[in-house]
């Protein structure tokens, strides 16, 4: 009975690792999904975070904390919004709740390669900011960015999960990019919000990125103040409602 309990386990862990990394290569080879979310984030940090900083390092700095959200939060919406748009759309999802797979492997893969993606955006953009850009930091604040933008990228899958149920593939690009790029410039992602007028940074709390770009901030020290554990309430808060969102609307669906 243990041997057959434990070749169940070993079987069941074997498939959510097969899936996870089906996903990973099935993104990793989609170049209108891998290019953007791994370059845009890099050449923005060498356009404005190495190229135009005044030999401060403050630039450099700030843009390596909030560029490493900007990418992550990228890889969250797109990672799952695009892919359950257009699974939905073409059946996948149907077909897949047929096939003798553990439950939630789908998710947990989709989850797995949106991490594995911002683990790479965030260590590309570090060994720039280190190399390049000259960035000194203690080996405990790379690792706490590092971490911050791996776990970080899940309430943006969240997001992006409720959005591929709401809308099919060819809509959902063009809706993310309308969420994802005002949400980045008006949480301070961009320009830091002194920078903005002060309408923007008093409502900037409302928007989940601004959440992580703190986060990140606090770790560099250009954050606004606030309790870290405000922000990570918020971001929880995101991720589960969503979450919750997303599993109703495909249940509705099937």
């Amino acid at each position: 009975m243990n041997a057959i309990v434990h070749h169940a386990t070993y079987s069941s862990w074997r498939s959510y690792l097969q899936e996870a990394k089906c996903e990973f290569l099935r993104m990793l080879r989609e170049p209108s999904f891998c290019l953007p979310v791994i370059c845009f984030p890099v050449l923005f940090y060498l356009l404005f975070g190495v190229l135009l900083d005044k030999g401060t390092g403050g630039a450099s700095q700030y843009l390596l904390a909030t560029y490493g959200a900007f990418g992550v939060i990228g890889a969250g919406l797109f990672g799952f919004g695009v892919t359950i748009a257009v699974d939905r759309e073409k059946g996948l999802l149907r077909l897949k709740r047929a096939l003798p797979v553990p439950p939630g492997a789908m998710l947990l893969a989709k989850m797995v390669m949106a991490m594995l993606f911002a683990a790479i955006i965030s260590l590309v953009l570090a060994v720039i900011a280190a190399t390049v850009a000259g960035v000194v930091l203690e080996p405990s604040q790379w690792i706490r960015l590092f971490v911050i933008n791996v776990l970080g990228v899940l309430p943006f899958c969240a997001i992006g999960l409720y959005v591929g149920s709401l809308v099919g593939g060819n809509a959902a690009p063009a809706l993310l990019n309308m969420l994802y790029l005002p949400m980045a410039f008006l949480s301070g992602l961009w320009l830091p919000l002194t920078m903005l007028p002060d309408i923007l940074s008093t409502i900037a709390p409302v928007w989940p990125a601004y959440h992580l770009g703190q986060l990140a901030l606090k770790v560099v020290g250009f954050d606004m103040g606030q309790p870290i554990g405000m922000h990570v309430a918020v971001l929880l808060g995101i991720t589960a409602l969503f979450f919750v969102l997303a599993q109703r609307r495909l249940s509705a669906a099937e």
